[in-house]
């Protein structure tokens, strides 16, 4: 039997993804986590054999939960499952230590077939969004200059960016601007949405 811990914030979509994974004959699920601050923890606990994991997650995003997930146990593979076909996303995703990137309308013979072949250390990437991201490149932020974009999408003022994450306001104010020259964005708002978007963020 392959194990399986499911990560999914949405009652509804997890159940009916555990569901539709326990008809398959060699597939169990093992563990179900709405939060991605729980995924380390449950897999300590149930030793699954693959990570079943969406990005957008109360506590921790799913990217970030791979790569917690990914230094406290490389043996774990992990399947990011997401709504949000987002080219920065599988980047990111690839680089936190993801074994598959797949979009969550995907047929669910392809997301079995998806867990059997990571298992035999393959590498499946939705190919729409592989061809998006080899187009779209790198993201040309920093991580420096994303935090400070993150953590202005409430509005705050330089002020009070600055308090938040230690910086100067001047230093504040020399990532923001950075940032929008680099996503050739009209002002702050429209660099965050135009990162969120391309899933710099």
């Amino acid at each position: 039997m392959i194990r399986v811990l499911l990560a999914e914030d949405q009652s509804m979509v997890r159940e009916a993804l555990a569901a539709l994974l326990g008809l398959d004959d060699e597939i169990e699920v093992v563990a179900q986590v709405a939060r991605g601050d729980e995924v380390v923890d449950a897999t300590r606990t149930h030793r699954p054999d693959v990570a079943l994991l969406d990005i957008e997650m109360p506590g921790m995003s799913g990217i970030e939960a791979a790569a917690a997930l990914h230094r406290a146990d490389p043996g774990i593979r992990i399947v990011i499952l997401t709504t949000f076909g987002r080219p920065g996303y599988l980047r990111r995703a690839m680089e936190s230590g993801a074994d598959a990137f797949l979009v969550k309308d995907a047929p669910a013979a392809q997301l079995a077939d998806a867990i059997r072949r990571v298992l035999r250390g393959e590498r499946v990437i939705d190919p729409t969004l592989a061809a998006a991201a080899l187009v779209d490149g790198a993201s040309p932020l920093t991580a420096r200059e994303r935090e400070v974009l993150r953590v202005s999408a409430d509005g705050s003022t330089n002020a009070e960016l600055a308090r938040a994450l230690n910086l100067s306001p001047g230093t504040v104010r020399n990532y923001l601007s950075t940032a929008i020259q680099k996503t050739a964005a009209r002002n702050r708002a429209d660099a965050v949405r135009i990162a969120r978007d391309k899933g710099w963020l």
